[in-house]
């Protein structure tokens, strides 16, 4: 297949200024893009856009992604602006580290309604516009879409649920010459994840970025999001190393759990999430 080339695509992403957001925004704008920006702050989108080399590279717009109005009038606006849209990245996220027995039902539902339910808003309100383009539609997932962690019965939930939401979408879509992906990458270095390394049960969980939870850098990620849109990829799992036990998670489920988490880990972890709800 040819490569679905980058140079003056318009490309909408959301959670723009958040760690991943600006690394995706720089890269897709060093190759060519012009940029739609979305996210909650007016200051940090505009200042984004000036870095980006001002409104004939890229415009930004302060858009909530749990509000379809808000993400119906942004793209709107968007196409008002550069003319079409062709790529939809839908960035977007939140995570916490928390116990299911403990958390408050607001944190469960805020997390679904950003990561999956605002997936869905995102895509509903940009497919009249990608329709005309023909063009992509990229959802970051993650791993813990198939390795499903203790203490993020919220945020696995949202993950499997973005990336069964593309496969059923990508169905949906395949007549119109829309391709749909979901980009599954494991831990790189964000705000949200030193958030949680700072949490103790979450340092525990995690053990502080070491083993087989150790870090890829953010640049592999960006290099998977590329390469999601140039081949318009179905799903894309990043580092490579991981396909495997992300396209068998049964079979790999029970080795998951015994190398990450232990039952004599899984005490402490218990135990220090406990402490963080006296």
């Amino acid at each position: 297949m040819a490569r679905y080339k980058l140079k003056d695509r318009v490309v909408v992403i959301t959670g723009s200024t958040g760690g991943l957001g600006v690394a995706i925004a720089q890269e897709l704008g060093a190759k060519g893009a012009k940029l739609a920006l979305l996210d909650l702050s007016i200051d940090k989108v505009e200042n984004q856009v000036k870095q980006l080399g001002g409104e004939g590279f890229a415009a930004g717009w302060v858009t909530d992604v749990r509000s379809l109005e808000s993400l119906e009038n942004a793209m709107a606006n968007v196409v008002k602006h550069f003319g079409r849209i062709d790529i939809v990245i839908a960035n977007a996220g939140v995570g916490t580290t928390e116990a299911l027995e403990h958390m408050a039902p607001a944190t469960f539902e805020r997390t679904i309604d950003i990561n999956l339910t605002g997936v869905f808003r995102t895509f509903r309100s940009a497919i009249p516009y990608v329709k005309k383009t023909q063009g992509y539609l990229l959802a970051v997932s993650s791993m813990a879409a198939f390795v499903h962690s203790p203490l993020n019965t919220h945020y696995t939930s949202s993950k499997a649920g973005v990336w069964a939401l593309c496969d059923s979408l990508r169905l949906e879509l395949k007549n119109s010459n829309i391709g749909v992906g979901s980009i599954h990458p494991t831990f790189f270095q964000t705000p949200m994840m030193d958030a949680v390394q700072n949490d103790p049960a979450g340092h525990a969980l995690w053990k502080g970025n070491s083993g087989i939870w150790k870090y890829i850098s953010i640049e592999e990620v960006v290099s998977g999001v590329v390469e999601s849109i140039e081949r318009r990829k179905d799903i894309n799992i990043v580092p490579k190393t991981n396909t495997l036990i992300a396209r068998a998670p049964g079979l790999f489920r029970n080795l998951i759990e015994f190398l990450g988490f232990n039952s004599k880990q899984l005490k402490q972890i218990m135990r220090l999430a406990e402490k963080n709800n006296l």
